[in-house]
C-alpha cells in the first residue's frame, strides 16, 4: 500500500527492475534526490526540455511542475510517465527505469576554473581549455557535464569533451567545446571579452551520459555539431582503457566547417582500429567541394544498419536530432528503448519553448 504521508525523512523512491531505492524530500525533485544520493537515474538537461529523465510511475501519486510537451506529452502522462527532473513526491512512489545504474555517484562539487587557452576551430565554435585546482582532482565519466554559474547565479551547461585521465597531461586542463549563439548570455562574453587567466566557477559532474562497460554490444556514436564534445570525451576513453566493442561514429554538420574537428577523428582512427567514421553534410554547396555522405546524420545510420537490435547507441546534440533518432531507431530498426543513452543540448532558447 502506498504512504500518502511523508516519512521523518521524506518519501520512499523506489525503482525497478533494478530494485534500487532513496528518500526524497517534498521540497525537492526526485531527480535531485537521487543526484544528492548518488542513485544513477537517467537526465540530461534538468529543466523539463529534454525529456532525458522520462520514467513510467507504477505507483504513488508526483506534482509535476511545469515542463515542454516534447518533453512529456500529454497522452504521456495519461499513460503514467513522468519526468523526474519535475516531479516531486505526495507519496512513496515505484518508477520503472531500465538506465538506472550505479554509476553517477561521483560527488558534485563547486570549484574555481581558470581560463587555460582559447582556440577557435570554426567560425563559431571555440575550444575552451579550463585549468583546474590543483590537488582535488575532478571525478567524472567520460561524457558527462559541467555548468557554469555566471554572476548573476544563472547557468550554462557543456560537455566535457576530454576524458577523466587527459586531466594530468600537462596543459591539457579540462577541455569544452562552446558555440557561440549571437545574444546568448554567456556565449557572447566567450567570443568577445574572455581572455586567459580569467577565473570562472563551474559545478559538476553531471549527466548520464557514459558509456556503458558492462555491455560487449557494438556501438553506434551519432553526433551533431559540438554534440561532439562528449563522443570524443567516450573515444578517447575507449582507447585509454583498450576497450575493443566495434563502434561507427555518424558525426553530422549543416556544412562541412562544422565538422571542426574532423582532423583529430581522422588522426585517431588508426589508434582505434575498431571505429568506422562517417561524416555527414545536410546543406553542403558548391565552394564546399563535398564528395563525401550527405542528408540528415540520423538517418545515415539506417541506410548502412538495418537492424539495431542488437546495438548500443549514444546519441548527442541538437534536440531534434536525438529525439528522431530513438524514434526511427526503436521503430524502423528494432532498438531496444534502454540501449538508446543520449544528451540533448538544449540551449536556453530551447528551454523557453512552450
Amino acid at each position: 500500500m502506498t504512504s500518502a504521508a511523508p516519512h521523518e525523512t521524506g518519501f520512499h523512491i523506489t525503482v525497478e527492475p533494478s530494485g534500487r531505492h532513496f528518500t526524497a524530500h517534498s521540497d525537492e525533485t526526485i531527480l535531485s534526490a537521487a543526484i544528492r544520493l548518488g542513485v544513477g537515474l537517467p537526465y540530461g538537461c534538468k529543466d523539463g526540455a529534454c525529456g532525458s529523465c522520462k520514467c513510467k510511475k507504477l505507483s504513488g501519486e508526483v506534482t509535476l511542475d511545469s515542463h515542454q510537451s516534447k518533453a512529456l506529452s500529454a497522452e504521456e502522462e495519461l499513460k503514467g510517465y513522468i519526468l523526474t527532473c519535475r516531479a516531486h513526491a505526495k507519496t512513496d512512489v515505484v518508477l520503472e527505469s531500465r538506465q538506472v545504474t550505479e554509476a553517477g555517484a561521483h560527488p558534485i562539487r563547486k570549484m574555481p576554473a581558470r581560463v587555460l587557452a582559447l582556440q577557435k576551430k570554426s567560425h563559431d565554435v571555440v575550444l575552451l581549455r579550463l585549468q583546474l585546482p590543483a590537488g582535488e582532482p575532478l571525478q567524472f565519466h567520460a561524457g558527462q557535464y559541467v555548468e557554469f554559474i555566471l554572476r548573476d547565479g544563472a547557468r550554462r551547461s557543456y560537455s566535457m569533451a576530454n576524458a577523466p585521465h587527459t586531466l594530468s597531461e600537462p596543459g591539457t586542463g579540462l577541455e569544452l567545446h562552446i558555440r557561440h549563439l549571437p545574444g546568448g548570455k554567456f556565449t557572447d562574453h566567450v567570443f568577445g571579452a574572455m581572455k586567459e587567466k580569467e577565473i570562472l566557477r563551474i559545478e559538476g559532474p553531471y549527466g548520464s551520459f557514459f558509456l556503458r562497460e558492462d555491455s560487449a554490444k557494438p556501438i553506434i556514436l551519432l553526433a551533431s555539431g559540438t554534440g561532439f564534445a562528449p563522443i570524443k570525451a567516450l573515444l578517447e576513453h575507449m582507447k585509454f582503457k583498450a576497450i575493443d566493442r566495434p563502434a561507427t561514429l555518424y558525426w553530422g554538420g549543416r556544412r562541412p566547417e562544422d565538422l571542426y574537428m574532423d582532423d583529430w577523428v581522422l588522426d585517431h582512427l588508426a589508434e582505434l582500429p575498431n571505429l568506422r567514421y562517417v561524416p555527414v553534410v545536410s546543406n553542403a554547396v558548391p565552394e564546399d567541394n563535398w564528395t563525401g555522405r550527405t542528408g540528415f546524420v540520423h538517418r545515415a545510420v539506417l541506410e548502412d544498419f538495418k537492424d539495431l537490435s542488437g546495438h548500443q547507441v549514444y546519441a548527442c546534440g541538437a534536440p531534434i536530432v536525438v529525439d528522431s533518432a530513438k524514434q526511427d531507431y526503436v521503430a524502423e530498426a528494432g532498438l531496444p528503448e534502454e540501449e538508446f543513452f543520449a544528451d540533448a543540448f538544449t540551449t536556453e532558447a530551447d528551454k523557453a519553448l512552450p
